[in-house]
């Protein structure tokens, strides 16, 4: 058995750290730099378990669905887990202060009777089939009958921040279907940005990607576990899209004359510091890719097929030097943090007969406006 003493310190400090990890999870609003914590912890052996059963699956649709269950529950067993802990910590509390209660048909000074008192106490449940004696035994389960009222009322106002912060982050990567094609690609994004108001609608849709940017690495580095949750379609994700914009304003910076070159420096900045960022709190080191994903005839092609829509790229050695020196800055630590969460980055240019998201439904496809869509990438521009 274990001696008292130890059992009611053992217990103070299982409370002590759940509250403190729960509090950092869910109210703390800010980055946690320490090298230890249970919930980075936990996210890292279960994260890692799950991607190991989810790749033996050779279906890669059913892979993708298994994949996105694991953000959403992750959280609930975490939650649950904290849960588990103040239970366990406030029956060591009891049974380290003696087991001071009064039993009903179960026999007095067992651990199992100060954990049975403690989890209908935290569950705020009311029995009343065993009941504490002393009177620090009767403030220990008043105390923890708070707190478990706190801990529901902390969770019940965490989930649907949660889920709202989700909402937004997707918001913005339904929208670039549209306009970047799916999965988006910045050949793409630019492609359909050559009609003749194109320069201020591309303008525009920089500005809502760099407040995207920025929301994106206040609430991923705040909640990490909203980098889990994947988007709707197998074919979209946050990294797809932020890689994306990342890639087009590269090009703007040092490859198209006359274009807003202040509005992608700008988005750049901040979407680049996002990346860095989230890849710092998952601890994912940048990583040199395995193949180019610009080779020089796929840039080549890039050019021609902009100079054909109007749109002019510079050209040279130093604008390549240029643009490559830019890819350097954000697609290592991308490519680190896309192969951690498995979600790969796009090409720059489409693929051959590729479909977006909306016109791969049956009303689409019977309605016979695929073809006549000037925006639509079937129609092989690249």
């Amino acid at each position: 058995m274990i001696p008292y003493p130890i059992a009611f310190t053992a217990g103070v400090l299982l409370i002590l750290g759940v509250i403190w990890d729960a509090f950092e999870s869910i109210i703390l609003p800010r980055r946690v730099t320490r090298r230890f914590r249970f919930a980075r912890l936990f996210y890292r052996i279960t994260w890692t378990m799950w991607k190991f059963a989810a790749c033996l699956v050779p279906s890669k649709k059913t892979r993708e669905s298994l994949l996105g269950f694991y953000g959403p529950i992750s959280l609930l067993i975490l939650v649950g887990v904290w849960a588990v802990g103040l239970i366990f910590g406030f029956g060591l509390l009891q049974f380290g202060a003696g087991s001071s209660v009064s039993v009903t048909g179960m026999q007095q000074g067992r651990y199992t009777t100060d954990l049975y008192l403690s989890g209908t106490t935290f569950f705020t449940l009311g029995l009343g089939d065993v009941l504490p004696r002393s009177s620090l035994a009767r403030a220990m389960v008043v105390f923890e009958a708070g707190l478990g009222f706190g801990f529901l009322a902390a969770v019940i106002g965490y989930l649907p921040f949660i889920y709202g912060s989700f909402s937004r982050r997707e918001v913005n990567i339904s929208l670039l279907d549209s306009r970047a094609g799916t999965p988006p690609t910045a050949g793409e994004l630019l492609r359909r940005h050559t009609h003749p108001d194109g320069e201020i609608s591309l303008r525009e849709l920089l500005k809502d990607w760099e407040l995207w940017s920025a929301e994106l690495m206040e609430s991923h580095l705040s909640y990490p576990v909203l980098a889990f949750f994947r988007s709707q379609h197998d074919n979209q994700s946050w990294i797809a899209s932020l890689t994306s914009i990342l890639d087009t304003c590269a090009l703007l910076k040092v490859g198209i004359e006359g274009s807003c070159e202040r509005q992608a420096e700008l988005t750049f900045a901040i979407a680049r510091h996002a990346a860095v960022d989230l890849s710092q709190v998952f601890k994912t080191p940048p990583q040199a890719l395995p193949a180019n994903r610009l080779p020089p005839e796929d840039l080549r092609r890039l050019r021609e097929t902009l100079a054909r829509e109007g749109m002019k790229l510079r050209e040279g050695e130093e604008a390549d030097k240029e643009l490559s020196a830019l890819r350097r800055m954000y697609e290592p630590y991308l490519y680190a943090l896309g192969s951690y969460l498995m979600q790969p980055l796009p090409p720059w240019i489409p693929e051959k007969k590729a479909k977006d998201n909306w016109q791969t439904t049956a009303w689409a496809r019977s309605s016979g406006a695929l073809h006549k869509d000037p925006t639509s990438p079937v129609d092989d521009h690249f």
